[in-house]
């Protein structure tokens, strides 16, 4: 499976699915260039085999999906508190395809600026497109990227919100493909809302992503959670499929960054540093 794949893009955990929806017999499936077949037994058992490998792939179960892995990784996946806290509402989002590029979207979903012009009345709108500073850090001892005092005016923060509000975030890169986002909880404001996206990159330029939320929400339907969140994304995905180059830019003179680019320039450099270039450029213009 390797076809000449950066080593740092293969020793990753990546999601194929949500648990409950893989049927039980064989189904295909697709990571980075490859294809997957997946078996599932009647009691609940998987492999997954790659093809041109006779081996299955090591498989991990955490947060309600399938993970697997083509290479070695050097960590488990990463900890996330908040899953296992039990009055949070668990809420995968489906999946969702893009013709984009996997970091592209990781990217995307770091970006605060695009929120008034995209996400217009409802995570955004003119007049307030500023988008304050923010710190940004490359966190060595859990190799993640941070950023955090981050703040925006949302109209509607969340689908519980009743009115507009300053919204507090902090955006958090735990892998090249996955990354999560903690942001005011309307319910609860000694508490964060989660909102985690896990791409998996089907091929340098198309990908799948899977959103799921832990929320602290007793009003809101399952349902309705769901199609708001599915709404966002259908709304990035329009920008994110019209972007050009398709890859990321890592070379810095590709894409002039402004102050907003905080985050994008921490997570390119990080990156760099780590030898990523599945889905990526690294050719100057």
């Amino acid at each position: 499976m390797q076809n000449g794949i950066d080593k740092a893009s293969l020793d990753q955990w990546y999601v194929l699915d949500t648990e409950a929806v893989i049927p039980v017999g064989r189904s295909q499936n697709r990571l980075l260039g490859t294809d997957l077949t997946v078996v599932k037994q009647t009691d609940g058992a998987i492999e997954v085999f790659a093809e041109g490998r006779v081996e299955p792939l090591p498989l991990r179960h955490r947060f309600g999906f399938l993970w697997a892995t083509p290479g070695e990784p050097q960590r488990e996946i990463f900890p996330l508190p908040e899953a296992d806290e039990r009055d949070r509402r668990y809420v995968p989002c489906g999946v969702v395809t893009v013709k984009a590029s996997g970091l592209r979207i990781v990217e995307n979903f770091l970006d605060m600026a695009h929120f008034p012009f995209v996400h217009t009345d409802v995570l955004g709108a003119e007049p307030h497109t500023e988008v304050q500073s923010y710190d940004v850090e490359i966190r060595r001892e859990e190799d993640e990227v941070w950023a955090t005092n981050c703040t925006f005016f949302q109209p509607q923060a969340a689908l519980s919100a009743s009115d507009g509000i300053t919204t507090q975030y902090m955006y958090r890169v735990m892998t090249p493909f996955t990354t999560i986002l903690y942001k005011t909880c309307p319910n609860a404001t000694n508490r964060w809302d989660v909102i985690g996206l896990f791409v998996q990159p089907l091929d340098p330029g198309r990908c799948r992503a899977h959103p799921i939320m832990y929320l602290i929400d007793d009003v809101s339907t399952t349902t309705e959670l769901i199609h708001f969140q599915q709404m966002i994304f259908l709304q990035d995905r329009i920008i994110l499929e019209n972007q050009r180059p398709v890859l990321l830019p890592l070379e810095p003179r590709k894409e002039v960054p402004t102050r907003a680019d905080a985050s994008s320039i921490a997570y390119r450099r990080w990156l760099k540093e780590k030898g990523v270039i599945y889905g990526a450029t690294t050719t100057a213009a």
